[in-house]
């Protein structure tokens, strides 16, 4: 802070015109006043040397700058300074100067004469005239009562600078003196040292006076404020502690005493493990000091009521008859037989082993085959407590691990919340859409769940809310995805993935007729005898409706005809409603699917029917082809990616490479353009299995030959003409089973896969399987 005058102010006439410039940092020197100096850079203590060698006078100017430890140059510097002169100067150890100055008179900076080892400036000293009339005596006069407010209220300004200055004469001295004083920022005190009209200048002063006095005023009261309730707290609380000893003498027991007891006598009756014993009865202890009113005391409340709610050691008995739980999953479920077979497995070595671990299992299939429902069946079979926690959109670490307790409205993580619902140590869990788990800056939710569902780590699973370890041990975890790439490879690695492809019709028939079609009247209101769906209007609605691997639309379109039957029966039209295949149609609408409809796209040479996998399953892909007069160029539209157009071009290499076999002209490539489209052009489309369908599609095109309406194909190529495997074959074939075909063509090296088909689909289509494109020619094209 600066200081008041100390000596005799120099003679601006004695000042140079050419004066070393020394940068200050957080602090402005005004004419008159003193200023004691810390200064660490090497060149202004250079300058220093050199000034008291010489004359002792010295240049001052302000930094825009903040940081003396920043590099800065003469463009950093205010154009306004202060003269000034060396009183005194000491060398510490350190390599530092300790120097105190004296403001002597202000000046412009003109130029930078010199740079090196420093500054070395050409200024004008500037002489103002300090006239003083009746306007300048009130507003210094106001000036003066007001600085004299901020010094009493201030603790850094001693009760002396208020007579010092009502004792200064001089406007402007005293308009320095004050801004040099007060606690306001670099920017405002060199605005006023840039203020050479007095009138001015003390406008400036007084606002920042005004300024500071508020704030000074504000926070003490705010001390005042804070110190009342301080004194009111300690009276209460005296208070209480008398309150408290008479009801002791009257045999009362207040509210506070009685919670702890309570929950002592849950902790010792919930036999914790040792490491939740002592962090229970740690927070109970806390709590016992506390103070009702106090905020500390609800949340260690909460804490206490979550450690003794959780099921540490309470389990319930596996059913271990396998019959019977072969027979849950039978009345539940149609079809998924290798999930089945994996849970009767589970129980066979649970009931030769009972401290097996824990499966963990991961459902993988499309929207609608049943992964959610089943988990509930599986808790049924074993007959234990079932628990869904749906993970799609999760992107906080705190929604599994659970927030720590430093922060306000903290609560445990999603996985010790099912735990308490479940009530029980060894639900069934369900962990839905796991594979739509996000990532952002408050952290990797799938990191977490590496601890979860790792059967090496869960029994010491720790939540942070908790800060003890919980044993997830014996729970069974069951989690769902639609894909697995989405998955972290790391903790798909720690589940036993179940695949479930889909339906054929049949099996959506047999749904309908037991599951969903019983459902859906008794959602409407409607009974056995007032509705009956005939199994020919099943079908229809299965192929005529709905194409999906799983049975949402196909439930969808079954209450849509249930909503139309309640109605007729409400209105009395009917008594009895029979839909049959004929009557669909009154219900529904015109049929969505034809069969002729794929049939007559294939009709035409350059057009080919491929088969997809999607996340909704399998799914019929087209591809057409054809030829204008160009130069040879080819042209891919459909949303293709990456993949899918190399594919093209590797199929329109080995055409080109083998023109002579399949008898095309030699020039039709130099004087034809090719185009491949693929439609449902909005729809992004990529991967290697449409190879063989691309190149059967440009060769149907090129030898005029249609392929046959009741094939399809998958597989990728090579430039060679080898075919290579591809991946969901189960949900392509089904697909095509769905859609009437009759004939596909597969990769030989996909054999294998043949064994998940099921036996119905096996024997209605014809299964091609190649190793060369001249094998998927021949039989597509009879080339």
């Amino acid at each position: 802070m600066a200081q008041s005058p100390q000596q005799q102010t120099p003679n601006l006439d004695n000042i140079p015109e050419q004066l070393p410039i020394l940068p200050l940092f957080n602090v402005v020197l005004f004419p008159k006043m003193v200023l004691p100096l810390i200064v660490m850079q090497q060149e202004s203590i250079q300058l220093i040397d050199e000034a008291m060698s010489r004359d002792r006078l010295v240049g001052v100017v302000a930094s825009r700058h903040t940081d003396p430890k920043n590099e800065y140059s003469a463009a950093d510097l205010y154009e306004v300074g202060c003269s000034a002169m060396i009183l005194k100067m000491a060398k510490a150890e350190d390599n530092r100067a300790q120097i105190l100055l004296q403001g002597i008179g202000r000046f412009n900076v003109r130029e930078y004469l010199e740079t090196q080892p420093y500054l070395k400036a050409q200024v004008e000293h500037v002489r103002i005239e300090e006239a003083r009339d009746k306007e300048t005596e009130a507003m210094m006069s106001n000036l003066v009562s007001q600085y004299q407010q901020v010094v009493q209220l201030s603790s850094a300004l001693p009760d002396e600078m208020g007579s010092m200055a009502k004792s200064l004469e001089e406007p402007g001295t005293l308009a320095d003196m004050v801004t040099s004083t007060i606690d306001s920022g670099v920017q405002e005190k060199q605005e006023v040292l840039e203020l050479y009209d007095i009138k001015a200048r003390l406008r400036k002063v007084t606002q920042l006076v005004s300024y500071q006095f508020e704030i000074l005023e504000i926070g003490n009261k705010i001390q005042s404020q804070v110190k009342g309730d301080m004194e009111k707290q300690q009276r209460e609380y005296y208070l209480r502690q008398q309150l408290k000893a008479i009801q002791q003498e009257l045999g009362e027991i207040d509210e506070s005493g009685s919670e702890v007891e309570e929950y002592r006598t849950k902790i010792h009756e919930k036999n914790l493990p040792e490491e939740a014993r002592k962090e229970a009865e740690r927070e109970l202890n806390r709590l016992s000091r506390m103070h009702p009113s106090s905020a500390e005391y609800s949340v260690a409340l909460t804490y206490l009521d979550w450690m003794t709610a959780l099921p540490w050691n309470e389990t319930t008995d596996d059913n271990l008859d396998l019959e019977s739980a072969e027979k849950v999953l039978e009345n539940d479920h149609y079809g998924l037989e290798k999930a089945k077979r994996r849970i009767l497995e589970y129980l066979a070595v649970l009931k030769l082993n009972p401290e097996i671990k824990g499966p963990i299992l991961c459902l993988v299939g499309p929207p609608g085959v049943g992964k959610t429902s089943l988990g509930n069946s599986i808790a049924r079979a074993l007959g234990r407590k079932f628990v869904r926690v749906a993970l799609g959109g999760i992107r906080d670490e705190a929604e599994i691990r659970g927030h720590r307790r430093t922060y306000v409205g903290a609560m445990p993580g999603r996985i010790i919340q099912g735990i308490r619902r479940s009530e029980s140590k060894n639900p069934v869990f369900m962990l839905d859409e796991i594979d739509k788990v996000g990532a952002d800056f408050r952290g990797d939710p799938s990191s977490a769940l590496l601890e979860v569902l790792d059967p090496e780590q869960n029994y010491s699973f720790t939540d942070h809310y908790l800060d003890v370890a919980f044993d997830l041990s014996k729970v069974m975890f069951v989690t769902t995805a639609n894909i697995l790439d989405t998955i972290p490879p790391a903790l798909l690695d720690r589940m036993e993935v179940l695949r479930l492809s889909g339906y054929t019709m049949e099996d959506k028939l047999k749904i309908a007729t037991r599951f969903l079609i019983p459902r859906q009247r008794t959602a409407h209101g409607l009974k056995a005898d007032q509705i009956n769906i005939t199994p020919g209007a099943v079908k229809h609605i299965i192929s005529g409706y709905t194409r999906e691997a799983g049975l949402r639309n196909l439930e969808r379109e079954l209450a849509n005809v249930c909503r139309g039957a309640a109605t007729k029966i409400a209105k009395e039209e009917a008594e009895f409603v029979k839909v049959g295949r004929k009557d669909v149609r009154d219900y529904l609408g015109p049929v969505r699917y034809s069969f002729d409809e794929i049939k007559k796209r294939v009709a035409t040479p350059g057009v080919v029917m491929g088969l997809a996998w999607t996340e909704a399953g399998g799914d019929l892909l087209f591809i057409e082809a054809t030829a204008m007069k160009g130069s040879g160029k080819l042209t891919l539209t459909g949303q293709l990616g990456e993949v899918m157009k190399e594919s093209a071009n590797a199929a329109l290499s080995y055409i080109r490479a083998n023109a002579g076999v399949l008898k095309i002209p030699e020039d039709f490539f130099d004087k034809h353009d090719l185009h491949v489209h693929v439609p449902a052009g909005a729809v992004p489309k990529d991967g290697p299995s449409a190879g063989v369908t691309l190149l059967t599609a440009i060769a149907s095109l090129l030898t005029n030959t249609p392929t046959s309406k009741d094939l399809a194909m998958t597989g990728e190529i090579t430039l060679r003409g080898q075919v290579m495997p591809v991946g969901g074959i189960k949900e392509k074939v089904l697909a095509a089973h769905r859609a009437g075909i009759r004939s596909i063509i597969l990769p030989k090296f996909n054999e294998k896969d043949m064994e998940d088909i099921p036996a119905n689909v096996k024997e209605e289509i014809e299964f091609h399987f190649v190793e060369k494109m001249r094998q998927v020619l021949r039989i597509a094209l009879g080339k």
